[in-house]
């Protein structure tokens, strides 16, 4: 049951591009950089919906609006300071 609440959690990744040939993504050139939950707002505002990556502590470190013609804007939160 308590499944049922909880937001997955995924692996956040990074590829080393250079290294890469084709349309073939290789371990070795595929890095771990962090973990991310996304909830996507199921209810739009005027065709635009939200989406939030947080970190596994809640804190939003991303905040999408995507539109439903197709445009997209992101908004990128860092808090290393």
């Amino acid at each position: 049951m308590k499944d049922n609440f909880e937001e997955p959690v995924f692996n956040e990744l990074i590829c080393d591009p250079i290294n890469s040939s084709g349309n073939y993504i290789k371990k070795e050139n595929v890095r771990i950089i962090g973990k991310t939950k996304i909830k996507v707002e199921e209810e739009s505002h005027e065709g635009v919906k939200v989406i939030l990556k947080k970190d596994e502590e809640e804190s939003i470190k991303e905040i999408k609006f995507a539109c439903s013609c197709g445009q997209t804007k992101t908004i990128i939160l860092n808090y290393s300071e």
